[in-house]
């Protein structure tokens, strides 16, 4: 049985027992939001592993090492990648009372002018991970030596999350550039549905 239906002739619908896939202006936000799913799944990993060291800690008195500093790890890189993911489905924060009240033409332009924003600040913002993350994976003699947490484990977890921003920040610079040019073009934003989820 199709999983989707007509009405009255219009577009194919969700029925109720899906979830509508998310709206994605390019390829390369498919293939963005694809990841994110898969980095979603790091907080999982994050919440297994916190299971396993309060068993360790209080069930047989020996506390890991590494579990703490791990889970933030996870985390932050799961939150970094959330970024490029919320800007490839549409679902950013964002303040719709102007947008909503003017026509098709108007919201164009203002598409325009939020893709040229984002873009700016994520080029902007990118440049400053860069050189965070030159400072986290270099010497002061500028050789190649990782930044480290300090603690008895010492992983080299801080350049690691560094880079991960880095990473994060230059998706969204492409992101936001081909957003840009598609809205240049005249293709707007697709719309999100900001009811979902609610009764």
């Amino acid at each position: 049985m199709s999983s989707t239906h007509e009405d009255a002739g219009g577009p194919p619908t969700a029925t109720p027992h899906e979830t509508p896939p998310d709206p994605v202006r390019t390829a390369f936000d498919r293939g963005v939001v694809a990841c994110g799913r898969l980095a979603a799944w790091l907080v999982f990993v994050a919440m297994a592993i916190s299971v396993y060291e309060v068993i360790m800690r209080y069930a047989f008195a020996s506390p890991t090492s590494w579990v703490h500093e791990t889970v933030v790890m996870l985390v932050a890189v799961s939150f970094a990648f959330g970024g490029p993911a919320a800007l490839a489905s549409n679902r950013h924060i964002r303040v719709k009372v102007l947008y909503d009240s003017v026509g098709p033409v108007a919201r164009l332009w203002l598409d325009r002018f939020n893709d040229l924003v984002a873009f700016l600040f994520c080029a902007g913002m990118t440049y400053a991970a860069y050189t965070m993350f030159w400072d986290a994976s270099h010497n002061p003699l500028g050789e190649w030596q990782l930044e480290r947490s300090g603690t008895s484990w010492n992983p080299p977890f801080p350049a690691f999350v560094k880079g991960v921003i880095l990473l994060a920040l230059a998706i969204m610079c492409v992101q936001s550039l081909l957003h840009l040019i598609q809205s240049l073009r005249g293709k707007p934003a697709p719309k999100v549905d900001d009811t979902e989820g609610t009764a």
